[in-house]
């Protein structure tokens, strides 16, 4: 249809100012790392109007309406922040709007507001509505940046470094935003990154370049450790997260960037321009879709980005379709779950008997630290096979009618249909995408601790399988601490070799240590010739790593900086929740390129 229709729109707050009157509102509506309030009091400024703000919430509705009844008779402009936080105070003021006759021609209400269901909607209709979403791209993204400066601005430091250092920021600003939609590739936790952040660390670069010493240049550390450590890293609450700014930081800002040849990524240059004007037409020329590598990221983060996308908009299809039955053929919701039901109790594995656990573990080693940690994993796992047990017996009598139907009971029916997990086993057990994975990863699970006990110690373990992966591995630190005379646990550290084979290669136990199967490389793939990472084959996302062999080492100096720290997950999901340590993995490129790659090793892709 043309480029018009993928050009991103730059809101223009003049023109929809114009277009109001005294007794339309205007509402924002708020979406992360959006405030639209500076922009706001600069038009007022603009126009000389005078412009109070006052943020909804408990007791605020008195203040505001005297500050609507002041600006109604002298003029003005009242922005009534958050107003999601004060929503009764918004059917009177659409009743004041509409019920009082003068109203001074200058009198403006703004409102900011995020999404909420009870937002009265005769107001929503009475109004203009605007939002002011951080557009898409990283071209859109420096144009909105560069559309608001000025050119007093550009001109206001008279350093050779300033107008670089200035279009920096402001990529990094873009590029910190851009990598949310990646989801945790891009960042563990999708932070709101927004225009306060881009401000602080404008000023602060402009402060930094007045003190300079003109001989000596910036001070890079300096510069770095504000901009990852303060201004936006101010904000991020995750160790690998930070670690990934630190990296932009790192990268970009050096002696390098006022060299002609420096780029971000093929393409992407800093201009050498004077006006705001050329730069505007610098960045027009810029790609208008960007690749991923634009962001550090291989080519195949567009596909999770795309499947993702795709996902939400069939989960919330799913979501709001009607769940009562019409008529028609086909079997019943009811059925196809009894069926289910009756199918997956067919499966489910026997119940461990307390005392045969007891025997067992006592001709084990009852006190030895992995024994310890496998029985703490079986009553977790009993427990699972109990409720599991339990809800489908109880299912099947509620759909006969021979009991009721609780709450637990009916998501269980909902959730079973839509082929998803029912909340009660999700609350005492681990996430999974679907009910029919999730099922399987309990036969598996349990079938790993029943060989443990019953046919002694794996030469191998999948790690995937423990409901604490973290405490297994405590306890093969304490395991190789009590082997060796004189070390302490507080200085053993966990070390890790990635070997060559397999698991059916494996013929035998480690002498020191455990095998660690069932790993999962995104973002990188591993070159099993070599022992090292590579970059993915395209439209490949996950690979599986060979058998890994963790072991502890009586030190507790930093890792060699040139192997890569990766982190290991239980599940795609990356928060401090699912976190369980890092593994060092060899590389023949710098380990800040799969930094920004967002490498991690996963338990479990599904």
């Amino acid at each position: 249809m043309g480029k018009r229709y993928a050009d991103p729109v730059i809101l223009n707050l003049e023109a929809t100012w114009g277009e109001s009157d005294p007794r339309t509102p205007l509402i924002c509506l708020l979406s992360m790392g959006s405030d639209p309030t500076n922009q706001i009091e600069g038009l007022a400024k603009k126009l000389h109007t005078e412009c109070r703000a006052i943020s909804m919430g408990q007791g605020q509705e008195v203040h505001a309406r005297k500050l609507v009844a002041l600006f109604m008779q002298s003029g003005g402009w009242a922005l009534l922040q958050n107003c999601h936080l004060g929503l009764e105070f918004m059917d009177e003021l659409l009743e004041t709007l509409t019920d009082t006759e003068t109203i001074h021609e200058g009198f403006r209400v703004w409102i900011t507001t995020e999404v909420h269901d009870k937002f009265p909607i005769s107001l929503l209709q009475a109004s203009i509505k605007f939002t002011n979403e951080p557009p898409q791209g990283i071209k859109a993204g420096l144009m909105r940046t560069y559309v608001a400066f000025s050119q007093d601005f550009l001109d206001i430091s008279s350093m050779p470094q300033w107008k670089p250092m200035l279009y920096t920021v402001s990529f990094l600003h873009t590029v910190v935003q851009e990598r949310r939609k990646f989801g945790p590739l891009g960042w563990n936790i999708p932070y709101e990154f927004n225009s306060a952040d881009l401000t602080a660390s404008v000023q602060f670069i402009q402060n930094h370049l007045d003190d300079m010493d003109v001989k000596k240049g910036p001070s890079w550390n300096t510069v770095r450790y504000m901009l990852g450590e303060v201004q936006y890293g101010g904000r991020v609450t995750d160790d690998y997260d930070k670690r990934l700014l630190n990296t932009f930081a790192k990268v970009w800002f050096c002696d390098a960037m006022f060299s002609d040849s420096f780029q971000f990524y093929i393409g992407y240059k800093i201009p050498k321009c004077k006006t705001v004007e050329q730069h505007l037409a610098f960045i027009e020329e810029l790609p208008t879709v960007d690749s991923p590598e634009a962001f550090g990221l291989h080519p195949n983060a567009d596909i999770t980005y795309q499947g993702n996308t795709a996902k939400e908009v069939l989960d919330t299809i799913v979501n709001i379709q009607p769940k009562e039955g019409g008529g028609g053929g086909g079997e019943t919701r009811e059925s196809v779950v009894f069926k289910l039901a009756d199918d997956m109790l067919s499966k489910l594995p026997q119940d461990y008997l307390p005392h045969e656990v007891r025997d067992r573990l006592k001709k084990m080693g009852i006190l030895q630290p992995l024994n310890i940690f496998l029985k703490q994993e079986i009553d977790r796992m009993q427990k699972v096979i109990t409720v599991v047990r339990t809800t489908l017996s109880d299912l099947k009598l509620a759909i006969e009618g021979t009991i009721i139907m609780s709450e637990n009971l009916r998501d269980a029916l909902d959730n079973m249909y839509d082929a998803r997990v029912p909340a009660l086993w999700r609350k005492i057990s681990w996430q999974s995408t679907t009910l029919g994975f999730w099922f399987t990863e309990m036969l598996e699970r349990n079938d790993q601790f029943f060989t443990w006990i019953f046919e002694g110690r794996p030469k191998y373990f999948w790690m995937t399988g423990f409901f604490n992966p973290q405490g297994f591995l405590t306890a093969m630190r304490q395991e190789v601490t009590r082997a060796h005379k004189g070390w302490a646990l507080d200085s053993v550290t966990l070390h890790n070799d990635v070997t060559k084979y397999l698991k059916e290669d494996v013929t035998s136990a480690p002498s020191e240590g455990v095998y660690i199967y069932g790993l999962y490389l995104d973002g990188a793939a591993w070159d099993r010739k070599n022992c090292r990472l590579v970059d993915s084959q395209p439209k490949v996302l996950f690979v599986q790593m060979p058998v890994v062999h963790m072991y502890a080492i009586n030190s507790t100096a930093p890792k060699d900086p040139k192997l890569y720290q990766c982190p290991v997950y239980k599940k795609p999901h990356r928060t401090d929740l699912t976190y369980i340590t890092f593994i060092v993995l060899r590389t023949a490129v710098s380990p800040d390129h799969w930094t920004l790659r967002g490498v991690a090793a996963l338990c479990d892709i599904k």
